[in-house]
C-alpha cells in the first residue's frame, strides 16, 4: 500500500467532479443534517521532503447544499456564513504527514487551527495518461469558534443546532 509521501513532487489539483466537501451537524439534538459545498478548489504542492508539502483550499460558502432550499438560504445569511461579506472558507496547511493534515481554517474572517485525520486511498494512472491520488480527511470543529452562533432553545432543553460540526472530505487529486 502506498503512502501520501509516495506522491511525486509537483503540483496536484483537486478534481472537483470526483471530490466532495461535506459536513454534518446535529439538529434538534436527536438527528443529523448533512450538507456539502458544490464549489471548491484546492492545490497540493508536493515537495521533498514530503513534510514540507503544502495544501491550500478555498470553498465558496454560497454553494452550500443541505437538500433544503430554506435552510440553505438561512445558512448563507448573516445568521451563519454571511456570504455577502465572507464569501469563502479558506484552509492553509501548516504540517502534512501520512496520517494527518494540520492547518489554519478561516471562516467569517476568523482563523483557527484544525487537524484533519487522513486516510490515503492510493495512487493510480488514469486512462488519459495522467496520475491521480485519492484520500479522505475528517475533522470536527466547534462552529461557535468561527462566530457561527445563531441558535434557538427548544422546549424540554437543548437547542435547534448543535455546536459541533464534522467536516468530511473525499478528494481525488490530479497531477498537473
Amino acid at each position: 500500500m502506498s503512502n501520501l509521501s509516495d506522491l511525486k513532487p509537483g503540483t496536484w489539483n483537486v478534481d472537483a467532479s470526483h471530490s466532495e466537501v461535506g459536513f454534518t451537524a446535529r439538529h434538534l439534538m436527536v438527528s443529523k443534517v448533512r450538507g456539502q459545498f458544490k464549489d471548491f478548489a484546492a492545490v497540493v504542492n508536493v515537495t521533498q521532503p514530503f513534510e514540507k508539502s503544502t495544501v491550500e483550499a478555498t470553498v465558496q460558502l454560497a454553494s452550500v447544499d443541505t437538500n433544503g432550499a430554506d435552510r440553505d438560504t438561512h445558512l448563507k445569511s448573516a445568521d451563519f456564513f454571511d456570504v455577502d461579506n465572507n464569501p469563502a472558507m479558506i484552509f492553509k496547511s501548516t504540517k502534512v504527514t501520512n496520517h494527518s493534515l494540520e492547518g489554519d481554517l478561516t471562516i467569517k474572517g476568523i482563523t483557527k487551527p484544525v487537524i484533519f485525520d487522513l486516510d490515503f486511498g492510493g495512487i493510480s494512472a488514469d486512462p488519459w495518461g495522467g496520475t491521480r491520488a485519492g484520500f479522505e480527511a475528517t475533522t470536527e470543529i466547534n462552529r461557535k469558534d468561527f462566530d457561527l452562533t445563531w441558535n434557538v432553545a427548544i422546549e424540554g432543553g437543548g437547542v435547534l443546532v448543535g455546536e459541533k460540526v464534522k467536516i468530511a472530505l473525499d478528494v481525488q487529486l490530479v497531477q498537473a
